[in-house]
């Protein structure tokens, strides 16, 4: 969701390129979810482990650029941003990254697709575990 172009570009080339061969098409759609940062009507809380801000994708002006999208996107009020610290003592580690919009669903994103989760007993789970890892971010 905090990506920038050419970051979403260089991290989505080696699994989309191979599997779909649609890395433009994707990071056009992934761009075009991050309105929601701005339309005023939507709250998002990211939690980002410590190590997605050490992951080398695509050279240090890529990530120079990333890290000063995440920099300039932080005072939104729409936005909450946590770090989980690389030695932070954890509950649970999910399985796979996923987003919270709102109380209206969750989304993963996958190599070949997105699943959005909005049957509330699921919903009531996914916002236990972010609870969890929200505990131990900073």
């Amino acid at each position: 969701m905090l990506r920038d172009g050419d970051f979403s570009t260089q991290n989505s080339t080696s699994a989309q390129a191979v599997v779909w061969q649609t890395v433009p098409a994707g990071v056009a759609k992934r761009m075009e979810r991050q309105q929601v940062l701005y339309d005023g009507e939507h709250r998002y809380d990211v939690i980002l482990g410590e190590q997605a801000l050490y992951t080398y994708v695509g050279g240090p002006e890529v990530i120079r650029e990333q890290l000063e999208r995440l920099l300039s996107e932080i005072d939104l009020l729409s936005l909450t941003l946590g770090i989980l610290p690389a030695t932070a003592d954890v509950d649970m580690v999910p399985a796979h990254g996923f987003n919270m919009y709102d109380d209206s669903h969750a989304h993963y994103e996958l190599v070949s697709t997105g699943v959005d989760i909005s049957h509330p007993a699921e919903l009531a789970l996914h916002n236990k575990a972010f609870g969890l890892l929200s505990d131990a971010t900073y």
